[in-house]
């Protein structure tokens, strides 16, 4: 998305470029297509299942990897300092995500599926596993504060780390006990968390990092920011559409053969989302949070990691169980979902305060893709 279209005036959908004003059809038809082919081609999902590395879908992996990048590329690291003293900004996001994010999915998943332990159990384990990847897309589609993007998703990958199995058996087997309902185990160990967080974020953000380093080091900024990063940039999206491709392969049949059970785990997921996203927006707004800082509270709350929530209940349970299901329906609902609250959250900008222009992101060139 080009930056110019910060300060343009019209609807906002005549102020993206052809690509980002189809963004929702492009993933729309990669979902589509990821399904089809997961569904028509015999062995597709299975083949793709086996190519791993240590556990870790090396498909998904590498869309991942060159989705984030770009992006990390074009953080500016020199003014993390600036976002990790806001503690308007850091104080929400920890009660947002760790807090509220987990309890509002532990309520929705046992109001909407009662009668379906192995969908609530999937679905509890979503909730828990916070958004460390794909919402940097989101947020910077958005015009969010992409360092404030940096910051926050580093700051739930220390807590994936540390909290994720205590929260685990918290969600799943004493508050249910507490409550007099279905208890459940979750046998996950730190360094399958920390695994995946290294793989998903901590390889793009050191890449990033040292991208910009070397980058302005040797040819400097403004060279950086209007040759190299408008080149760089397009690879973000081209990461993502892998990424829904292969992530439907993988679980075409499952979820084309299952519609009903798949609509009955979209429903509280829609609902969460809605919430999670507009509560934050709200809260953002509450506290004097900025247009950019507001929404990257709301896209780092609402967004799930799901990669990390997937591996989980495939460990745990096993590919064929209803908690991996659960999992994958996940993205199934949150791409299309998050790509519509991008356009909302374009359209109420005019509502909350602007950046200061010391702090506002660098413009690009015209024509220039944001993402």
């Amino acid at each position: 998305m080009s930056d110019t279209t910060t300060t343009a005036s019209g609807p906002v959908a005549g102020r993206l470029s052809f690509l980002d004003r189809f963004l929702a059809v492009w993933i729309l038809a990669a979902m589509a297509a990821g399904l089809g082919l997961g569904r028509l081609v015999p062995g597709l999902g299975d083949a793709l299942a086996k190519v791993t590395v240590t556990g870790v879908s090396l498909p998904i992996a590498l869309g991942l990897l060159v989705m984030m990048y770009p992006v990390l590329a074009k953080v500016r690291y020199d003014r993390l300092d600036t976002v990790t003293r806001d503690r308007r900004l850091l104080i929400p996001s920890l009660v947002l995500n760790w807090i509220v994010g987990p309890a509002l999915m532990f309520a929705l998943a046992w109001i909407f599926l009662p009668d379906l332990p192995e969908y609530r159990t999937g679905l509890i384990i979503v909730g828990l596993a916070r958004c460390i990847a794909m919402v940097i897309i989101w947020n910077d589609l958005a015009c969010g504060d992409r360092e404030a993007a940096a910051v926050l998703v580093a700051l739930n990958s220390v807590f994936q780390v540390i909290a994720f199995a205590g929260l685990g058996w918290f969600y799943l087997s004493v508050l249910p006990g507490w409550l007099g309902l279905e208890q459940t185990t979750l046998d996950v160990s730190v360094w399958e968390i920390a695994r995946s967080v290294l793989i998903f974020l901590g390889i793009p953000l050191l890449a990033g990092f040292l991208t910009r380093r070397l980058g302005e080091k040797a040819k400097g900024r403004a060279w950086y920011e209007t040759r190299l990063i408008p080149r760089l940039g397009p690879f973000a999206l081209y990461g993502l559409l892998f990424t829904v491709v292969v992530l439907f392969a993988l679980q075409g049949d499952a979820i084309t053969s299952k519609p009903l059970d798949v609509a009955r785990i979209a429903l509280p997921l829609l609902v969460y989302f809605a919430l999670m996203w507009t509560g934050s927006m709200v809260a953002g707004r509450a506290v004097g949070l900025d247009y950019p800082k507001a929404t990257t509270l709301a896209f780092t709350a609402a967004g799930n990691n799901f990669e990390l929530a997937i591996a989980v209940a495939i460990a745990t349970f096993g590919a064929a169980s209803g908690q991996a299901l659960a999992g994958v329906v996940g993205p199934l609902i949150e791409v299309p979902v998050l790509i519509g609250l991008v356009h909302v959250a374009l359209a109420a900008r005019r509502h909350f305060p602007q950046p200061r222009p010391a702090t506002a992101p660098a413009a690009a060139p015209e024509g220039s893709a944001r993402v």
